[in-house]
């Protein structure tokens, strides 16, 4: 079935509007949605304080062999968190780019405020569902998850394996703002949401169908 037009989500018959985001302050709303302490943001804060503990573990171990002479995990620990805050973070946002191709999103645009460390990817109003959206949000978090796995198996006894970990534990921070975004979509598994930007407003809308219970009480 077909998403609904952005003229049908305006239908306040049909479809209740649950959240205006401005992209401006996309990381308060983040913020909030973190705090509601739902299912998935609690899994997936227990995964990313596993995944800082694991690299600290990590960077810390490269410090000590640096003070023993051997300073290649060292230096590759800093080169990777440099690389995670400048180049990955353009990787990551053409992630959800290619993400948003495969449900057939046109004019793509990504944005973003350096000052406070907030990017974004925007379809100019397309609408996207539950599953769309999953798949859009969770692209970045899957694809680096699995190329840093499989890199940390091929250099497992190399210095090397240090780049993998530290991207791996990096990149986890990188991904909140996503699951906190989704986490809006699952805190009602039995209720159809979706959303839209809309790129001259800089402005995400989302909307809940109304259910029949709900039209038979108004």
């Amino acid at each position: 079935m077909a998403n609904p037009s952005i003229a049908e989500l305006k239908n306040e018959e049909q479809f209740e509007l649950i959240a205006e985001l401005n992209h401006q302050q996309i990381k308060d709303f983040i913020y909030e949605r973190l705090e509601e302490n739902g299912k998935m943001v609690r899994a997936y804060m227990f995964y990313q304080i596993a995944m800082i503990l694991f690299g600290l573990f990590f960077v810390s171990r490269a410090i000590i062999l640096a003070i023993k002479h051997f300073s290649e995990p060292l230096i590759i620990s800093v080169a990777t968190l440099l690389f995670s805050f400048t180049l990955l973070v353009i990787i990551h946002e053409l992630l959800h780019g290619l993400a948003m191709k495969f449900t057939d999103a046109s004019n793509i645009t990504f944005g973003g405020n350096l000052k406070k460390f907030v990017f974004f990817t925007e379809a100019d109003r397309h609408v996207l569902n539950r599953k769309q959206f999953a798949l859009v949000a969770l692209t970045p978090l899957v694809v680096v998850k699995v190329i840093s796995l499989a890199g940390i198996i091929f250099t497992f006894h190399q210095p090397w394996v240090y780049f993998w970990i530290i991207l791996m534990s990096t990149h986890s921070l990188f991904c909140a703002g996503d699951v906190g975004l989704l986490s809006l979509f699952y805190n009602e598994k039995d209720e159809e949401i979706f959303t839209y930007d809309v790129k001259e407003e800089k402005k995400s809308y989302f909307y809940r169908k109304v259910q029949e219970e709900m039209k038979n009480d108004v």
